[in-house]
């Protein structure tokens, strides 16, 4: 695959400390929720995190299949990213659970149906969730 764009962002504290972009843009104060042990202060999650990348990336492959078949996807449509966390029947770790919701006002419901499907197959989030994708780990 050849690569097109590559982000890149760094954690230090694990769930209760900073996320940082290596462009500074993105800087956000980590925490973990009280469903998990936390305290509940003011911050964010990877679950928060991941789900709003995801809903964004959708929405761009959503766009993306709507325009090849001459549809306008209208500026109100909202992709919503349910991510859950918990752990694994393995027992080995933990486990994420993904559902996404798609509302596009003024687009007929098999219309809608077919377009959301074919998002699913071209949004890279989504193939990764389907597939067994690779990620290498290293010690720097």
């Amino acid at each position: 695959m050849a690569i097109l764009y590559t982000a890149q962002a760094s954690a230090t504290g694990g769930r209760s400390g900073r996320a940082v972009s290596d462009n500074g843009v993105l800087d956000v104060t980590l925490t973990v929720p009280k469903e998990l042990g936390g305290d509940g202060a003011t911050g964010t999650n990877p679950e928060q995190m991941f789900a709003a990348g995801y809903s964004a990336c959708f929405l761009g492959a959503l766009k993306f299949v709507a325009a090849k078949e001459k549809v306008k996807i209208p500026d109100d449509a909202k992709i919503t990213t349910r991510v859950g966390i918990g752990p694994r029947d393995d027992g080995t770790g933990f486990g994420i659970d993904v559902a996404i919701s798609a509302e596009l006002p003024g687009i007929e419901r098999e219309l809608a149906d077919k377009l959301v499907a074919a998002a699913h197959i071209v949004c890279p989030y989504s193939h990764a969730m389907r597939t067994s994708t690779e990620v290498p780990v290293s010690v720097a």
